[in-house]
């Protein structure tokens, strides 16, 4: 515990101090003391400069001269380049080419000229593999977003200024390759054996709860990645190793709920989470339905706030489709006059959206097919749809959010 306070005052004038907010709204719906830690809020938007500020306090001037390098497509890369700047060290991070351009453009606009970035690969893990090659190289030392003992120490001072503040009972932690959680079970397995550490991921990018199930890390191959900052093919050894006895469960969460909690967050409280900052808060349903938690002092630690705003558009799509409130089908239409007035009068609730209509083929002369989004008022209006597609003979196929012809035609 000493160790992790003398790392604290270490890197204490890089960081910030996080809030640790109490959320009376949330603390009403689920009945227990809940908290934000608000590394949202945190230096670069993220606690990723946590973990690369304590490693670089680790290293020898001879390693410093060499300069430092390390593979991210977000995060990570932005606390690396702030760090370099500030530090003046000169960095190189690999990137993959997938990566946003509002991404590349933040970690420049942190780096300033003490980096250069590379641009490799479609995945992290090809970015990974490109910047291990090269620190062999040029003796640049490698700063691993999370399967590295100092990064794991340096994001455990979140635990550090949580303990400061209050007794929990529970600590939920975002897990993409586990540095955040090792660090956060580092610390509260020496101050507090008893709280409860659950590691909360993406439900197709669950690499802690594979490693967990399967005595060990497990590559998965295509996972999701729409949680960018949690979207990680195989939970580093490090983290594995220091969680596999150290933690209570883990929870796995979907898309269309992650995104419901990302909306709830920022128009109820005013917080705006990337993906991963909101997966704690997707979490709180599943935990407290299933046990008892009145009372208790439950912390969320929202990541991060680095989310793009050209992924809001698909955010409310897969919220609206998690509320079964927007439906897409493929309709038959009749080639005659009148068809979607037809359609308008005799088949939409008062209140239902067209939302989406497209013709996606004419099969003949007398017919075509249609691609229809239809926005309902309420939820229940769909059974009311159904019943009026079959009364008035329209021929019809609903589409579903995990079939194939929604990523083909939605």
């Amino acid at each position: 515990m000493n160790i992790i306070k003398s790392i604290y005052n270490n890197i204490n004038n890089v960081i910030i101090k996080t809030p640790c907010e109490y959320n009376k709204r949330l603390s009403l719906k689920y009945g227990a003391n809940i908290y934000l830690k608000r590394e949202d809020l945190q230096i670069t938007r993220s606690f990723k400069i946590r973990g690369v500020s304590n490693k670089i306090n680790s290293l020898s001037k001879k390693e410093l001269d060499y300069g430092i390098i390390c593979a991210s497509a977000g995060n990570h890369a932005q606390g690396f380049a702030y760090s370099c700047n500030k530090f003046n060290i000169n960095g190189t991070i690999y990137v993959p080419k997938t990566t946003p351009l509002q991404k590349v453009n933040r970690i420049k606009y942190y780096g300033g000229n003490n980096i250069k970035i590379n641009t490799v690969g479609d995945t992290f893990d090809d970015s990974l593999k490109h910047a291990y090659i090269q620190s062999c190289k040029t003796n640049e030392t490698m700063v691993h977003p999370f399967d590295d003992y100092d990064v794991i120490l340096g994001q455990s001072t979140i635990a550090y200024e949580i303990y400061q503040e209050l007794e929990p009972d529970i600590i939920l932690c975002p897990v993409g390759g586990g540095g955040l959680i090792s660090g956060i079970t580092e610390y509260s397995k020496i101050y507090n054996k008893n709280v409860d550490i659950i590691g909360v991921e993406p439900d197709k990018a669950n690499s802690l709860t594979m490693a967990l199930d399967n005595s060990g890390p497990i590559y998965i191959n295509n996972i999701d990645k729409f949680v960018d900052g949690a979207s990680v093919s195989i939970i580093g050894n490090t983290n594995y190793n220091i969680l596999k006895n150290n933690i209570k469960k883990t929870i796995c969460i979907n898309n269309g709920k992650l995104c419901n909690s990302i909306i709830d967050l920022y128009e109820n409280d005013g917080i705006i989470t990337e993906p991963a900052g909101a997966l704690v808060v997707a979490a709180l349903d599943e935990l407290c339905e299933k046990d008892n938690h009145i009372n208790k002092n439950i912390v969320c630690i929202i990541s991060g706030g680095n989310n793009d705003l050209t992924r809001y558009a698909e955010i409310m799509e897969l919220n609206s489709i998690y509320l079964n409130l927007r439906h897409y089908f493929i309709i038959e239409f009749s080639q005659t006059p009148g068809q979607l007035k037809l359609f308008i009068n005799n088949i939409l609730g008062e209140k239902d959206d067209i939302i989406r209509f497209e013709y996606i083929k004419k099969t003949n002369k007398n017919f075509g097919n249609v691609l229809i989004g239809i926005e309902l008022e309420n939820p229940d209006n769909l059974e009311h749809i159904l019943t009026n597609f079959d009364k008035h003979l329209f021929s019809y196929k609903k589409i579903n959010y995990d079939d194939l012809l929604y990523d083909y035609l939605v």
